[in-house]
């Protein structure tokens, strides 16, 4: 089992920088892939970014040169530094891991809302 805490979301202006981190907990060590998705009202949950055990990075072309995932082993946790923030970035921002073993672990989502 894995466990995800999901914090850093907030109300910007647009234009603004947030960061978002996920904070993973037991069978970390089974961890390969970390992701942010987002959903926003009455869109489907999309992919934002994603990251392997090894360090290998991927962005949805809608953040690409805004937005950067990283990790911190250390502290067992996952960033999205996201800046250059729109209105259309407004959603609630969830944290995934899929273990070696294929199983998929969810956090309970942090709401990020851009308006000026």
């Amino acid at each position: 089992q894995v466990q995800l805490v999901e914090s850093g979301g907030g109300l910007l202006q647009p234009g603004g920088s947030l960061r978002l981190s996920c904070a993973a907990s037991g069978s970390i060590f089974s961890i390969n892939v970390m992701t942010w998705y987002r959903q926003a009202p009455g869109k489907q949950r999309e992919l934002v970014a994603a990251i392997t055990s090894g360090g290998s990075t991927n962005y949805a072309d809608s953040v690409k040169g805004r937005f950067t995932i990283s990790r911190d082993n250390a502290k067992n946790t996952v960033y999205l530094q996201m800046n250059s923030l729109k209105p259309e970035d407004t959603a609630v921002y969830y944290c995934n891991a899929v273990t070696r073993d294929l199983n998929r672990y969810w956090g309970q989502g942090t709401q990020v809302t851009v308006s000026s």
